[in-house]
C-alpha cells in the first residue's frame, strides 16, 4: 500500500491496522513545478493499494495520482487499486447549464486511462458517478459511522434532518438506523429576487436535531438549515457529514452557529487551523481496511455498503 501527499496520517492509520508498512515512494517537485515520482521498491506482479484523497489543491493530488498510477502501470503492478476517500469534482457530476464540462466523468476517464483497475472510495456526491467508470467501484457511505457516534452519546427524542433534498436519502437511513423520525429543510428562492427561504418539514419542537450530509464546504448550508432548526424550536442542533471541506471561513461560522456539534471524518486531513472544539472528527480508517482485505480476499464488499 503506497500513500501520497493528500492524507497521509489516514493511510498511516490504515497501514498499522493491516499490519503492513506503507510502501516506499518520493514525490518531488522539478524547479518548474512539475511533479516527479519515484517508487522505491519492486511492484512487480503485486496488487497495489493507492491512497489518495482528490482534496484541495484538487488539481495537485489529481495530478499525483495519476503520476503514480501510471508509474505502478509501467512497473508491472498486476492490480492498480485506486483508494479515494474523499473524490474530488464529484459537484461536476451533469450539465446543469449549457456548455458546461462534466468533469467528475473527465477524472475517472483519466484514471482508467492511467491504468487503474478499481476504485474505492466513499460517500460520492452523487451515486451515479460509479457509472462514469468501466472498471469496477467499491462505493461505501459514512452513515452508519456517524450513526454510531450519536447512538454512543445517548440522546433521546431525537430527529434526523436533511439539510436539503439532495440529503434526503441519507437522512432516511441515518433515521432508520437510529430509529428516529425524519425531517428536511426545503430551500426555496424567493421569485423577485435572489434571496433564498428555509422551511422545515417534519416536527423538530422540543428535539435534539441531528443534520446529516455528504460534505460541508463552505458551511453556508448547514448553517442556514441550523437557523431555520433554531426558529422552529430545535432544543439541541447537531451536524454530520463525512466530508470535511471546509473552506471560506467554514469553521468561524459554525462555531458561530446554533450547531452545538458537528461531526466529520477524516476523508480528508484537516490542517491545524481548521480544526474546532465544535468540530469531531471519527476515523474512517478500519472501514477501508475491511473493504481493503475484502477485496484482496476476493470477498464480498457489499456487507460493507448495505
Amino acid at each position: 500500500m503506497f500513500t501520497l501527499n493528500s492524507n497521509r496520517k489516514l493511510a498511516a492509520e490504515m497501514a498499522e491496522i493491516l499490519g503492513c508498512k506503507l510502501g516506499k515512494c518520493s514525490v518531488n517537485r522539478f524547479s518548474d513545478g512539475e511533479i516527479q515520482i519515484h517508487i522505491e521498491e519492486s511492484v512487480r506482479g503485486s496488487e497495489v493499494f493507492i491512497v489518495q484523497s482528490t482534496s484541495d489543491p484538487v488539481n495537485e493530488h489529481i495530478f499525483e495520482l495519476l503520476i503514480m498510477v501510471d508509474a505502478l502501470k509501467r512497473a508491472s503492478a498486476s492490480q492498480i487499486n485506486v483508494v479515494i476517500p474523499y473524490y474530488g469534482y464529484g459537484r461536476s457530476d451533469r450539465k446543469a447549464r449549457s456548455r458546461e464540462p462534466i468533469t467528475a466523468k473527465l477524472v475517472a476517464n483519466l484514471l482508467e486511462n492511467a491504468g487503474a483497475t478499481r476504485v474505492l472510495t466513499m460517500d460520492l456526491h452523487s451515486a451515479s458517478i460509479q457509472g462514469f467508470f468501466e472498471i469496477p467501484v467499491e462505493h461505501l457511505i459514512g452513515v452508519p459511522i456517524l450513526a454510531q457516534y450519536f447512538i454512543d452519546k445517548g440522546l433521546d427524542d431525537i430527529v434526523v434532518v436533511a439539510p436539503h433534498q439532495g440529503s434526503t436519502r441519507r437522512g432516511r437511513k441515518m433515521a432508520a438506523i437510529l430509529d428516529a423520525p425524519f425531517a428536511m429543510i426545503d430551500k426555496r428562492k424567493l421569485e423577485d429576487g435572489d434571496e433564498e427561504t428555509y422551511h422545515v418539514i417534519g416536527n423538530v419542537q422540543g428535539k435534539n436535531a441531528i443534520l446529516i450530509d455528504d460534505l460541508i464546504d463552505t458551511g453556508s448550508t448547514i448553517i442556514a438549515a441550523a437557523n431555520a432548526l433554531a426558529d422552529n424550536g430545535a432544543k439541541s442542533i447537531y451536524a454530520s457529514a463525512t466530508h470535511a471541506v471546509f473552506t471560506k471561513g467554514a469553521v468561524i461560522k459554525i462555531e458561530s452557529s446554533p450547531i452545538k456539534e458537528l461531526v466529520v471524518t477524516n476523508t480528508i486531513e484537516m490542517p491545524a487551523e481548521k480544526k474546532s472544539n465544535k468540530v469531531s472528527n471519527l476515523s474512517v480508517a478500519p472501514l477501508l481496511v475491511e473493504a481493503i482485505d475484502r477485496i484482496h480476499n476476493e470477498k464480498a464488499v457489499s456487507p460493507l455498503f448495505e
